[in-house]
């Protein structure tokens, strides 16, 4: 099917747009934002996905504040053209690509509103990709880029506006492969006898540049997949270059260790010690300011999952008292935390991503969801 996008010299197949160029049903192009204040007193999450051989687009705005967490949820089917990137009232627009977005949650009867600008304040850094078969079988192969920025606009709870001015915020640009949706059928993966997960994703803005860190590791806690860079920022989203930016040092060295609060696998505080290819050290600490749930924008989600089947269109709204859930139960183990990092006496601002399932040997973690002593 020939859409408006097929106008523009931007395909990488034979196939028009529309057409993903492979069949696999978890392909998917998703947008995910952040963004928070320097006190930690809110953090508001946006998720936008496109799953086009499930047919589903569902998109989702979340904001925590304190004890209190509320979510917008929408899923509908997915439109045949790429521009249309809206679910009901939720609507994530590219008003100058790679520099300037808007997320736009009209009046609805859910009582969550925004109209938030995200202007980039980094140029955006592609991260490794990530491969992982099962059994033979290729299950995720992704590429997905971050950039650091900052939101202007404002959001509304029940009636009640917050103005942003100049909050910080983080994105990622992710399309690809990975599990979504229903499970498929026949016989389950391998990866299913012995299911673990170790993630941990750090982005810090410490105002004159930032720092980028993300681990996979092993139940033994051997990172099967690591890196860290300082990257610069830059006054203005025109500022930015084009291109990988110049001044941009990997990490040769990246260590991390967490201290979990009791009964939980929530990060109490982290340690990060990175060396550059310049011989520079960076050693700080996070301390967390205010937990953010990630079902809010979809993940793991019992219904409203990413590329979840719902209908033509279906929206919700979902409220959580952090403090009253099971930090335990397989939804609650996701988190992302506002952390306030420390180096010698700059204090920069960020998020601290954990994803912690099954054995994890140097967190000492034995089961599938216990919690740290």
């Amino acid at each position: 099917m020939i859409t408006r996008f097929d106008d523009y010299c931007v395909h990488q197949t034979a196939q028009p747009v529309a057409e993903p160029s492979q069949s696999d049903r978890n392909f998917y192009d998703r947008y995910w934002f952040n963004g928070f204040d320097d006190s930690g007193s809110y953090v508001f999450e946006v998720g936008l996905g496109l799953y086009p051989n499930r047919h589903v687009m569902d998109g989702h705005f979340s904001v925590a504040m304190g004890d209190r967490q509320v979510a917008f949820h929408g899923s509908r089917r997915a439109p045949v053209e790429r521009s249309d990137t809206s679910v009901g009232q939720l609507s994530v627009t590219v008003e100058q690509p790679l520099r300037v977005l808007r997320v736009v949650l009209a009046e609805n009867e859910h009582g969550i509103e925004c109209d938030l600008r995200f202007c980039a304040a980094s140029a955006p850094h592609r991260e490794p990709p990530s491969v992982l078969y099962d059994d033979g079988h290729l299950i995720m192969h992704t590429t997905r880029f971050t950039q650091f920025g900052y939101w202007y606009g404002w959001f509304s709870i029940d009636g009640r506006r917050y103005d942003v001015s100049r909050a910080y915020g983080t994105r990622d640009r992710s399309w690809g492969v990975r599990p979504v949706g229903e499970p498929q059928g026949g016989a389950p993966g391998l990866l299913n006898r012995k299911p673990g997960v170790y993630w941990i994703w750090c982005p810090i803005n410490w105002g004159g540049f930032c720092t980028h860190m993300g681990t996979f590791e092993d139940a033994q806690g051997k990172p099967t997949q690591v890196s860290a860079d300082r990257l610069p920022l830059y006054d203005s989203p025109e500022a930015i270059p084009d291109g990988d930016p110049q001044d941009a040092v990997a990490m040769t060295s990246v260590e991390h260790q967490l201290t979990y609060h009791p009964g939980t696998r929530f990060p109490a505080e982290a340690r990060m010690a990175f060396r550059g290819v310049d011989g520079e050290a960076y050693t700080f600490t996070l301390t967390p300011l205010q937990r953010f749930q990630t079902l809010g924008v979809g993940y793991n989600h019992p219904q409203w999952g990413h590329g979840v089947w719902r209908g033509e269109l279906e929206m919700a709204r979902e409220e959580w008292h952090l403090e009253e859930i099971d930090p335990l139960a397989p939804e609650f183990i996701h988190v992302h935390q506002v952390v306030r990092a420390e180096r010698n006496g700059r204090v920069g601002m960020g998020i601290l991503e954990s994803l912690i399932l099954g054995p994890h040997e140097r967190s000492g973690l034995r089961g599938l969801f216990d919690g740290a002593v």
